[in-house]
């Protein structure tokens, strides 16, 4: 490891951050734009080939943003996305943000760093930046917004560039070292482990907009909620914010493992897939699968759905919109199995239904969710924590939906389980609440 990296593994003050250099090179995660049409024609578009590990030059510092040195990072499905230049290649978009000026150009270059979850040290920070110092703990959330466009400041995901950072951007987090403005940063919760806190930002943030924001569905008390995938990174986060919001969260899942886990995150009710003859990711019948769905979720609860949380999209968004009572919502932010949704408008407009596009959370979202977390009312959804050399068989792990809650990945951390710099916090909340998702 260079001198800077050993400094912040060994705990240094923000002092001795500061007068260590930087190197000039550091360890990474990417992909190669000479590599976007190597899966030309292959059904399996496996990521273990496409994302590699090696050292890419550090970027500049922009006024705005900070260096942050990162111990953990995690995995999302945006990932996937990147690796397997589908829909389309990342490369474009790092293209054409380089038009903007100086420093969007930076980004422009033949690799992209991916990853857009880290927790880690800040260890440089851009002249305009007042709020945050080297030798501060912070999470980097996703959103990366322009802070001169006028609609940022309604809004932070409505303005017209704003970017998921690490999939739109460069320098993401699945590296030794991440670049991110100063306006993604928030304080590391004090009672979380490294890994554990990089779990959280993109998922926890992405589902408290949509259900808890009044962005969103704007979920109140009583509320049933059905969570396509509750087993997964996104599902167990609005597992918990339903049942802490005084919901009722119904889970679907795709195992009997999944559904133990789903019952862990919180779901009052859960059910398998299968039990409704859904399989794969090939589009569910809605008349068919809807009405075995409506009456499982009616004989659990005594009610349709208020409100369906969705993100799986070509597979079960006809269902979603379907199974959601009178005037109930859907409320999207994702298609994992195809963006071209197929769904009878009768019972959208007869119904008077809603379809509500959420992305992200704007950092006042995030800052919401973060303090939760701190207080311990939500708990990382961390599964299973994999080494960056090992990065591409966890990117796999999603890519398959081989996994169960968040993927972790340990950048600078040699171990799991450090980063805890308020144990009595911890002891509060209690290991068992905290790592409940491991231990199932």
């Amino acid at each position: 490891m260079d001198p800077l990296s050993v400094a912040v593994v060994e705990g240094a003050s923000g002092t001795v951050l500061e007068a260590t250099p930087v190197p000039r090179e550091y360890r990474a995660a990417f992909t190669r734009a000479a590599d976007a049409t190597m899966f030309s024609g292959v059904n399996d578009k496996d990521v273990r080939k496409s994302i590699h590990l090696g050292n890419v030059p550090m970027p500049e510092l922009a006024p705005d943003e900070v260096l942050v040195a990162v111990m953990a990072s995690g995995i999302n499905y945006n990932t996937v996305w990147s690796a397997t230049f589908d829909p389309v290649p990342t490369f474009a978009f790092l293209r054409h943000y380089a038009q903007r000026d100086r420093w969007s150009h930076r980004h422009d270059l033949p690799h992209h760093v991916l990853g857009s979850d880290a927790a880690g040290v800040i260890v440089r920070t851009g002249a305009g930046v007042s709020r945050w110092k080297a030798g501060d703990q912070v999470v980097v959330a996703t959103a990366y917004v322009d802070a001169e466009d006028p609609a940022t400041h309604a809004d932070g995901m409505l303005g017209a560039d704003q970017r998921a950072w690490g999939f739109e951007t460069n320098f993401g987090g699945l590296a030794h070292y991440a670049v991110a403005r100063a306006s993604q940063l928030l304080p590391k919760a004090p009672h979380l482990t490294w890994e554990e806190a990089a779990a959280s930002p993109l998922c926890a943030g992405t589902a408290y907009r949509m259900l808890v924001s009044e962005r969103g569905a704007r979920m109140k008390q009583g509320d049933v909620v059905l969570i396509w995938g509750a087993a997964g990174g996104l599902g167990a986060y609005a597992a918990q914010f339903v049942r802490n919001g005084g919901g009722i969260a119904v889970g679907m899942v795709s195992s009997a493992d999944k559904a133990h886990l789903a019952r862990t995150a919180g779901c009052h009710v859960v059910i398998d897939r299968s039990e409704i003859g859904m399989t794969g990711s090939e589009p569910a019948d809605p008349a068919r699968h809807g009405k075995q769905l409506g009456r499982l979720i009616r004989e659990a609860t005594g009610e349709d759905p208020h409100i369906v949380f969705e993100h799986v999209g070509r597979a079960t968004f006809g269902v979603s919109v379907y199974v959601a009572r009178r005037g109930g919502t859907v409320v999207t932010c994702g298609s994992s199995t195809g963006y071209e949704h197929h769904f009878d408008n009768r019972y959208l407009w007869m119904r008077m239904k809603r379809i509500i596009g959420s992305h992200g959370a704007n950092l006042q979202e995030q800052w919401e969710t973060n303090r939760l977390i701190t207080q311990g009312h939500i708990q990382p959804a961390l599964s299973v924590t994999h080494g960056l050399d090992d990065v591409g068989e966890a990117a796999r792990l999603v890519q398959i939906n081989g996994h169960t809650g968040k993927v972790g990945v340990l950048c600078l951390a040699p171990r799991a389980g450090l980063g805890v710099t308020d144990p009595e916090l911890r002891a509060e909340i209690g290991e068992e609440r905290i790592t409940a998702l491991r231990r199932a």
